[in-house]
């Protein structure tokens, strides 16, 4: 589950999974919820997200949030998916830490070094995008954990597995704090 990924235009190296701690990986479990099948929920406290399935059941893949995923909270929708997608630092990003996102304020090309990963997942609200991502990491150590910048990240494998089994327009609602819903779920034995 967690090799490396054949068939992309980059490489996908398989994930050094000692790095990770065990709870965070994908797996099915009960998740009782008034969502409907199909809903991307993401628990940015417990630092899970859930893509709701049918029969009190979920698809749980850890996540990393960054401060921007710290930010929104509420509905939105996945207004577009992207593989392999290019990255644009923030204005803040920049003004932040000039030298370090200055060079790259028109953008960085897809590839193994681009912090997208090899999908990004865009979330809008009301047709106006949040600049909030669901996107892929090779830095497996930061799941679980809350990240200096970015939005929510998911393995590189999570992120693809994620990608195929969502389309366009799906819906994502983010919890934060008090909203979440940040008890452990157990996976089906």
């Amino acid at each position: 589950m967690y090799g490396a990924v054949d068939g992309e235009a980059f490489p996908v190296a398989a994930t050094d999974l000692a790095r990770v701690e065990p709870q965070f990986l994908r797996r099915d479990v009960a998740y009782p919820t008034d969502q409907p099948p199909g809903t991307i929920v993401v628990d940015t406290e417990a630092r899970y997200l859930y893509l709701v399935r049918e029969n009190g059941r979920a698809l749980r893949y850890g996540i990393g949030v960054g401060k921007a995923g710290l930010e929104f909270e509420g509905e939105a929708v996945v207004q577009y998916k992207r593989q392999w997608p290019r990255w644009t630092p923030t204005q803040d990003m920049i003004a932040r830490e000039p030298e370090r996102y200055g060079p790259l304020a028109a953008g960085m090309e897809p590839g193994v070094m681009n912090p997208l990963g090899p999908r990004a997942l865009y979330l809008f609200k009301d047709g106006k995008d949040t600049l909030y991502r669901i996107h892929g990491t090779t830095e497996a150590w930061t799941i679980g954990k809350a990240v200096s910048s970015g939005c929510i990240r998911l393995l590189n494998q999570d992120i693809i597995d994620l990608y195929r089994r969502v389309p366009n327009g799906s819906r994502v609602v983010v919890l934060q704090g008090q909203n979440s819903n940040s008890r452990q779920l157990l996976p089906q034995v």
